[in-house]
């Protein structure tokens, strides 16, 4: 070997490393350094050293001036091989250069100014150390046994009910990773990263935890990530990127809500955390835990294989009943509905056009009860869309291909790319007609609900509302304390959260995402009702009145409700399966994404069609590639955004490593792609708009 001559990924969007020669001793794999590349200088890791060149053959330096490696950045700590060995593999199946992958496991700011800010990421409003953990039931002790028996590498799929005790079970489980001397890691959704979670690990290892997502500072994040690989703290909680910090002594990973699509990064590294963890534990030698009560459809067929090993918890503890849910069709007229007395029917008119006389009763005998009830949609704002009754004109955005949202009075935005602009009392085109409000969000319901319970006390959880971590903490403490009646929101309140006196939960139109592009729609919309259900009644003692679920529809026959109505996810996930089974759909095949993006219409149709005929001439020159199947192009379902026009082309296989080979030979020639326009692969795409 030379050791003169390094191997090196830069933090550039190369697809290969580059070789660079070195005059510092102490040199190894796994280390940052400082490295020119053009007129600048960039952040690098170490890969290997280059081997010495054979006899007769010219070394690439002949042709290439190789450049010196000017420094170790001594502040970044060696990324060990196991680590490095698994940011090769992400590298390689995502097809995302591996510079730009080995930058993730840094931390954004210096190990120096540590400790100048006092303020504590961990929640501790009334945090008291918990003496004893609670008894296990039954179910949650045989989980415990089966997981805990082994040390080794293995999928564990925890398949428990809303209310089952998950949690208790994976604070048990790193317990004893902690006696072992190891290290622990916790993934949850961005969206489920509530204080309450925090909080509860918190009261069990003290300052033993460790916190890394997005609404922390820079400051914050560095504190939180040297900590862990200093190794002063020994449980990190994090959204999906705290899946790059290098931990020396990882004895088990844990993934709550292992089905939700916020696992899956979009933009850059489209890499999905839940697979990237598996294969981090099975190159560390470790245990991973996936826990759901909805577990995605890939989770569940790999333990119906036996890939993974399948663990059930179908009870709420202390024998705490499942909500009862109940289905109102909207088509169905107000005095023709069912089991209402005739004050009910009476009162009828005063309503808003999205509540049933169903879901007002039940919300008033919530409120009599000095309970608490929380509504979903999953729409923000006032109204979806603005259009002229005279003209027929709707209110799009410029750069996007979809319909402006009415916020406020007057307030137009999109959600996409935040263009905004103000309401005007005539129509812009044809200057004659007053644009009226279709659609429904949150910001509606609110208002609406003011109206008719001008006593309660109402709340909303969007993202308008809730943009900072303080304002999420308060939320929640009034809601635990009861300082809220009804709460309104998004997904936001969907999942992770658990109030003692949430009583009542409305779905206020449940078709949202019914008839999207998506052949994933379905289990997206289960998985919804499913979770949000979960919210109610999660603390009624055995004997009293269960919590009440109330699912309104334009679709009451859909067998997705029905599945829900049941809390049948079984017949639900046979169900789903069979559909997707005879088309190959993951997870019976796998799956790419190629979006070809550009500036204009016509340039992103000629991308799109020089594109197709590439994908085939390699499917026709390779015989590995033959039995590739292509869908496509065809224009996105959201065919403009942010200015971009965009063409979907989708590829499908059975084997995944020769639809990876297979995306790269493509990424290899996309230089045939005309000027402007760009080419975005994504591997097992989550979403297809």
């Amino acid at each position: 070997m030379n050791q003169n001559l390094w191997e090196v990924a830069v933090n550039a969007p190369l697809p290969q490393t580059l070789t660079y020669s070195a005059e510092i001793d102490d040199l190894k794999p796994g280390l940052s350094v400082t490295v020119p590349l053009g007129k600048r200088t960039v952040d690098a890791v170490l890969v290997a050293p280059v081997a010495t060149s054979t006899p007769g053959q010219e070394p690439e330096n002949e042709k290439f001036k190789i450049k010196n490696i000017i420094e170790i950045n001594e502040e970044r700590p060696r990324i060990n091989d196991v680590y490095r060995q698994w940011m090769k593999w992400v590298s390689d199946y995502y097809c995302y250069p591996i510079g730009q992958v080995g930058q993730l496991f840094f931390p954004p700011l210096k190990k120096k100014g540590r400790g100048s800010r006092k303020a504590s990421v961990i929640p501790t409003r009334g945090l008291e150390p918990q003496s004893t953990p609670p008894t296990l039931t039954p179910e949650q002790t045989q989980v415990f046994k089966d997981i805990s028996s082994s040390e080794e590498f293995a999928v564990h799929l925890l398949h428990g009910v809303t209310g089952s005790g998950k949690t208790e079970v994976y604070l048990q489980l790193l317990d004893q990773v902690i006696e072992r001397g190891q290290q622990g890691l916790v993934l949850v959704p961005e969206i489920s990263l509530t204080p309450q979670l925090i909080q509860r690990f918190s009261q069990r290892f003290g300052d033993q935890v460790a916190v890394i997502h997005s609404h922390l500072t820079e400051r914050e994040k560095t504190d939180q990530w040297w900590s862990m690989v200093d190794g002063k703290k020994k449980i990190l909680i994090g959204a999906r990127s705290a899946l790059f910090c290098p931990l020396e002594n990882l004895g088990m990973i844990i993934l709550d809500e292992e089905h939700e699509p916020s696992f899956k990064q979009e933009e850059k590294l489209k890499y999905h955390a839940r697979d990237a963890a598996v294969m981090l534990a099975h190159k560390v030698g470790c245990p991973v835990v996936l826990g759901s009560a909805t577990p995605s459809l890939e989770s569940w067929q790999n333990a119906q294989l036996g890939k993974y090993r399948l663990h059930q918890m179908k009870s709420r503890v202390e024998n705490r009943a499942m909500p009862e849910v109940q289905i109102i069709d909207l088509k169905e007229k107000p005095d023709e509905a069912s089991n209402l007395n005739p004050e009910q029917k009476n009162s009828n008119c005063e309503l808003p056009f999205w509540m049933s006389p169903q879901l007002h009763s039940a919300l008033t005998e919530t409120l009599e009860q000095k309970k608490q009830s929380a509504l979903f949609l999953n729409r923000r704002g006032i109204a979806h869309s603005l259009t002229c009754p005279a003209c027929g004109d709707t209110r799009e955005c410029p750069n996007c291909a979809v319909s402006l949202t009415l916020h406020g009075k007057s307030h137009l935005v999109c959600h996409y790319c935040n263009y905004h602009e103000n309401r005007t009392d005539t129509c812009s085109v044809c200057n004659e007609g007053e644009p009226q409000t279709l659609g429904l969000g949150t910001e509606k319901i609110e208002d609406d609900l003011r109206k008719v319970f001008p006593e309660a006390r109402i709340a909303r959880a969007d993202r308008d509302e809730i943009q900072s971590r303080e304002q999420l903490e308060e939320l929640i403490e009034n809601m635990e304390n009861g300082h809220i009646d009804i709460l309104v929101g998004t997904q936001m309140i969907a999942k992770g959260l658990d109030f003692p006196k949430l009583q009542t939960v409305g779905i206020v139109l449940a078709d949202v995402g019914f008839h999207l592009p998506d052949f994933r729609s379905g289990e997206r919309i289960f998985q919804l009702i499913t979770q949000v259900s979960g919210r109610a009644g999660r603390h009624i003692k055995e004997g009293e009145r269960p919590g009440q679920v109330i699912v309104q529809t334009y679709n009451p026959d859909h067998p997705i409700l029905n599945f829900s109505l049941n809390h049948d996810y079984v017949s639900f996930a046979e169900y789903e399966l069979s559909a997707r089974r005879p088309l190959t759909y993951p997870p019976f095949g796998r799956m790419a994404s190629f979006r070809i993006q550009a500036p204009e219409l016509k340039l992103v149709q000629q991308a799109a069609s020089t594109l197709q005929q590439l994908c085939e001439a390699l499917k026709n020159k390779i015989e590995k590639y033959r039995d590739i199947e292509l869908l496509g192009p065809v224009e996105a379902p959201m065919l403009k955004l942010r200015n971009q026009y965009r063409f979907h082309l989708l590829a499908k296989a059975n084997n995944p490593w020769e639809l990876v080979q297979f995306c790269k030979h493509v990424q290899e020639n996309s230089d045939r792609l005309p000027k402007k326009s760009k080419l975005l692969i994504d591997v097992d795409p989550m979403s297809l708009l």
